[in-house]
Order: C-alpha cells, then sequence, then structure tokens
C-alpha cells in the first residue's frame, strides 16, 4: 500500500490496510477466473469479505492484510473458530440468495506489504472444509 492510498482513507490505518488488502484479493480472484458476487456483506453473524463464484461453487473468502508479519503471517489470523464462524456466514449468505445453491468453499488470501517490495499474496483454498 502506498501512501497516496492511505492518505486517502477515511478511516483509520487498519481499515485503509484491510480495504487495500480487499481490492487486492478481488482482482487477484478476477484474475483467475472467478465472478465477484458480493464485498462486505454483513449479517447479524457478521462479515464475509468477498463472496465469488468459481464455476458451480460459491466461494467464501476471508482477507487478511498485514504490513509485517509482527503479530504473524496473515494466514494464521483465520483460526478454527474463525473457519467455523465463516461456515455460518456462508450458510447465511446462500439462504439470502437461494440462486446461488451448489457446492461452497471456504478461502483465505493472506496478504503480506513487503517494503519496497510488491505486496505478497497467498490464496489458500478449502479452509476447514
Amino acid at each position: 500500500m502506498d501512501d497516496t492510498e492511505m492518505a486517502h482513507s477515511t478511516a483509520g490505518p487498519t481499515h485503509a490496510v484491510g480495504d487495500y488488502g480487499e481490492r487486492l484479493a478481488a482482482r487477484y480472484l478476477v484474475g483467475r477466473g472467478m465472478t465477484i458476487l458480493d464485498r462486505n456483506w454483513r449479517c447479524p453473524h457478521g462479515e464475509i469479505d468477498i463472496v465469488a463464484a468459481d464455476g458451480d461453487c460459491v466461494v467464501v473468502c476471508e482477507v487478511k492484510t498485514r504490513r509485517t508479519v509482527a503479530f504473524g503471517d496473515p494466514l494464521e489470523a483465520v483460526t478454527q473458530r474463525k473457519a467455523a464462524r465463516l461456515r455460518r456466514l456462508a450458510a447465511a449468505w446462500l439462504a439470502e440468495h437461494e440462486r446461488h445453491a451448489g457446492s461452497v468453499r471456504i478461502d483465505v488470501v493472506g496478504i503480506l506489504g513487503r517494503a519496497g517490495q510488491p505486496p505478497l499474496l497467498t490464496h489458500l483454498m478449502g479452509v476447514g472444509a
């Protein structure tokens, strides 16, 4: 994330980093042939960062973005508890969007900022299956 993008954020730095990571993740998923169905979908149980279609499969994607590994790798933030919550959120999204019945997959995209280099993106498919 560059300073210009951070300066244009209306929220705090953590929110700006998260927004930037979600935009990168969405662009990456589209580049892999997926279609974005929803972004930042909310319900009483929480929020899904990205919902995408990968063929006939609905993909619920959690995006974790970090500037450094000082607090661990971004992917380490998705615990078993978080994966279980994502499964509940996926069920809620599907209940609201019945036209997308079919298989469901939970993915995690981790994005790590690196000074002077492009961010490092890691995509884990089928987390907590």
